[in-house]
């Protein structure tokens, strides 16, 4: 039986309360007023348990019982994790949310998912008051931040004089994460995760990176996603690390430098981004360049020792492939990067490579099994999985649970791979999920159901292409010619300006990682689309 993630939390404050569970960046004024500096702010095992333990109490006084879901919107912060483990302390059930998702999105969500309050960064906190009313229950709103609206509760003065809430009853097959990953019908589904979901992978994740209190991962995948869940703010806590988040901007550099990790986690974007520059700085010096040629594992030693120190051991990359050519690069330098395949409904770690893989292809984690469906005379086929963290189905909708998990409890994954020797080879998507050099996933449904609505658009089949050789948001469409010929327009250019226009506004509804970005991603088509039975497009005839 696997622990609950609320019994791991308290295990960890028990065993490891004077050591650092998370280090976040802040900006800290330097003294006598010379500028602004980069620290980081650090929070100790018992720390995070008094503020989770005084704020659980809070949280069970406005009505959290267990099986209630409560909302979490906001970046990750030390306030996002005493949130999450406040909550599940209750027995209730996490809903976490991209704080970037448009105010529409998180209204459909939180209503499908009847949120009994919404814990949100004090940014978004007036957004919830646009809707709350209409939301069943008329849920609490509890801001991180202080707010002037007496209507939101401040997390700070709630948790002042609270004696800590002993943990609920609730076991490991209890639902702790309602989990929304992108639909494609136009509405987000919410993969049900259960404690033992989770913990069951973070202890897989411990043996996989061979985890030890002695390391400090360094993370710019954010707690919302799955695999910065479990991956970076659970599965330290199994062994006293410490987890460092910072998001992707100027200070990245800097923070690597203070945090001196031992792991990094990202995606590809990251690493490909991180290679090129180290790349460049070799071709621009002749030095570098014999070092290199003649030695590169001494070239990695001096690149570890000057970004990350000496205690680095590797990178860990998932959300997205990853270049070959890159993952070689740095392994020829002695710098070691583990690739990982997961999903949300698998919470998400299935296969993970070696540091210094020498075959292709990613190897079943402990207690995953993974197979082939209907293989093809080249051994391609859809990928499933079975295990102990396969979701418990999407809330809801049975319909869509049934399409993806079979009656002998096998998850069908969507993507095409080989599996041969115990290596699965990832061959492409038999989904039409795009999937961005970021690691977001886009659903082209989900765009098409808001570009639809726009009058000038007949039909419209969104697909992912290429710009400026990255994966892009792209579309093909047919346009309304009888709406565009009303209003003059008789010509595909001015119809493309027209229709492009009114792209960019409709996009408004969407998160800003699912938008097309550039009016070249966008192709008219001459004729209408070729369909099925079904009206449905049929896209493999018309994908570029």
């Amino acid at each position: 039986m696997y622990p609950t993630i609320a019994k791991l939390l308290d295990d960890a404050v028990a065993k490891y309360g004077d050591r650092v569970a998370l280090r976040m960046p802040i900006p800290k004024e330097r003294k006598r007023g010379r500028g602004i500096q980069l620290v980081l702010n650090e929070t100790t095992y018992e720390r995070l348990g008094e503020m989770v333990g005084r704020f659980g109490t809070a949280l069970s006084e406005l009505g959290v019982m267990p099986g209630d879901r409560v909302a979490l919107i906001s970046k990750p912060r030390a306030a996002w994790a005493t949130s999450f483990f406040s909550i599940l302390r209750c027995g209730g059930v996490v809903v976490p949310l991209d704080p970037e998702l448009q105010t529409g999105e998180i209204e459909r969500i939180l209503r499908e998912a009847e949120v009994k309050g919404i814990v949100v960064s004090g940014g978004r906190a007036d957004d919830m008051l646009s809707f709350r009313s209409d939301l069943p229950g008329e849920p609490f709103v509890v801001s991180m931040d202080r707010v002037q609206d007496e209507r939101i509760l401040f997390l700070d003065a709630l948790i002042l004089g609270k004696t800590p809430l002993p943990r609920a009853e609730v076991d490991s097959s209890s639902l702790a994460i309602l989990m929304y990953t992108s639909g494609t019908t136009g509405n987000a589904k919410g993969a049900m995760l259960t404690h033992g979901n989770i913990t069951s992978n973070a202890q897989t994740a411990v043996k996989c990176v061979s985890l030890t209190a002695e390391d400090t991962f360094l993370s710019i995948v954010p707690w919302h996603h799955i695999y910065g869940l479990t991956i970076t703010l659970v599965t330290p806590m199994l062994v006293g690390g410490t987890s460092t988040y910072t998001p992707v901007d100027r200070n990245l550099a800097e923070v690597m430098g203070k945090a001196k990790p031992t792991i990094i986690l990202g995606v590809p974007k990251l690493y490909n981004v991180l290679y090129g520059r180290i790349r460049a700085s070799i071709e621009k010096s002749g030095i570098k360049k014999l070092i290199d040629r003649s030695s590169p594992i001494l070239m990695g030693k001096l690149v570890k020792k000057k970004l990350f120190g000496k205690q680095f051991r590797f990178f860990t990359s998932g959300g997205a492939p990853l270049s070959p050519e890159m993952a070689d690069g740095f392994r020829r330098m002695g710098i070691g990067i583990m690739e990982g395949y997961g999903l949300t409904e698998t919470a998400p770690l299935l296969t993970m490579c070696e540091a210094f893989a020498e075959e292709p292809g990613m190897v079943a984690v402990e207690g995953i099994s993974i197979r082939i469906d209907h293989p093809d005379e080249n051994g391609v086929g859809e990928i499933m999985a079975s295990g102990p963290n396969i979701m418990q189905g999407y809330y809801k909708n049975p319909e869509a649970t049934a399409e993806v998990i079979d009656d002998d409890g096998w998850f069908h994954t969507g993507d095409l791979g080989t599996y041969k020797d115990g290596r699965l080879l990832i061959s492409g998507r038999a989904k039409n999920v795009i999937v961005l050099e970021t690691g977001e996933n886009v659903y082209p449904e989900e765009v098409e159901w808001e570009l639809i609505n726009i009058p000038a658009v007949e039909e419209i089949m969104v697909h992912e292409g290429q710009r400026q050789g990255i994966p892009a948001v792209c579309a093909q469409l047919y346009p309304n010619w009888t709406i565009l010929k009303e209003q003059g327009i008789e010509d595909a250019s001015a119809a493309l300006e027209t229709i492009w226009e009114a792209i960019r506004e409709r996009s408004e509804n969407l998160a800003t990682f699912k938008r097309i970005k550039n009016k070249e991603c966008i192709t008219l088509v001459d004729q209408p689309f070729e369909k099925s039975g079904k009206l449905d497009i049929k896209r493999h005839l018309h994908q570029q």
